[in-house]
């Protein structure tokens, strides 16, 4: 049987994005419920406008990569829609294309620990083009000036308040010992992907404060969120009508003229995880379940 992993990854990075913002996850956008500067729409736009820079992720320098996937979506939506989504996919897609039959959390290492100082351009020029919100400035290697490191060590400097660069200094840790693991559990349980997209989401939520929240509403914020999800993961989830009450409670409560505590990280690693289990067949294996069940 061929793979998804043997595919695309342009094709896996595109429907990571779909699956990801289709879902409806407490305080983001997801059918029917869009945000005052962005619509559902815009995402399908940007998931969509993804695909053709990272197919080609393997043939150019990581920082070209997300470079040149934030200007493509910046052709179809004048919001950040997708900048920690970038972030996270583009080296895992340069990953998958140089070693598609390899393990890929040891083709990101190589692929991480290989950045340049042209890499960091490429990051911050992208990142300076989306201009997401409450970015702040840092004290080293503000992404308002050139860097001087390169993209891995700059990612370092951020570990600290920032969950994307976290994960690029722990090569994934969270993407690959998380939330792909409880997404391919969920999955396995037989929970469709809007539900084991949903339980993922809010697992992660509940054991990482976002910091899309804390930079944009604080640090208190961004804990009490996450202890909010933790209740919402005791009381069932997806997996019972009390959980599901919970999680509709926790999306209201989520939601504010100013999004202050939209946990936009907390979705960006779900997309990451998304790609990895996609890469590792888990679109081709449930269907290849399913038609067999049908059989």
């Amino acid at each position: 049987m061929t793979t998804v992993a043997a595919l695309d990854v342009g094709v896996m990075a595109q429907l990571a994005s779909l699956l990801e913002v289709s879902a409806p996850k407490p305080g983001n956008v997801s059918p029917g419920r869009s945000f005052s500067d962005a619509r559902y729409e815009d995402f399908l736009a940007s998931a969509v406008a993804i695909g053709a820079p990272l197919a080609g992720a393997a043939t150019r320098p990581l920082g070209e990569t997300i470079r040149l996937a934030v200007e493509a979506t910046a052709q179809w939506t004048s919001s950040n829609t997708n900048l920690g989504i970038v972030l996270l996919l583009a080296p895992l897609a340069r990953a998958a294309g140089l070693e598609p039959h390899g393990r890929l959390r040891d083709s990101l290492r190589r692929v991480l620990s290989a950045t340049t100082v042209g890499d960091a351009r490429g990051a911050y020029a992208a990142i300076r083009r989306a201009a997401p919100g409450g970015l702040g400035r840092a004290g080293e290697q503000d992404v308002a000036a050139e860097p001087t490191v390169t993209l891995l060590e700059a990612m370092r400097l951020a570990a600290d308040r920032d969950t994307i660069a976290r994960e690029y200094a722990t090569s994934f840790e969270i993407t690959f010992e998380s939330a792909a693991p409880a997404l391919s559990r969920a999955r396995a349980d037989g929970l469709s992907w809007d539900d084991a997209i949903v339980e993922t989401f809010l697992g992660v939520l509940a054991a990482v404060p976002d910091t899309h929240i804390a930079r944009r509403g604080g640090a208190e914020l961004a804990a009490e969120v996450s202890e909010r999800a933790r209740a919402v993961v005791s009381a069932g989830g997806v997996r019972s009508a009390e959980g599901r009450r919970a999680i509709d409670a926790l999306d209201r409560g989520l939601r504010d003229d100013l999004h202050l505590a939209n946990p936009g990280a907390t979705a960006d690693l779900t997309a990451a995880a998304i790609f990895v289990v996609l890469a590792e067949g888990g679109w081709t294996g449930n269907r290849g379940g399913q038609d067999a069940a049908a059989r």
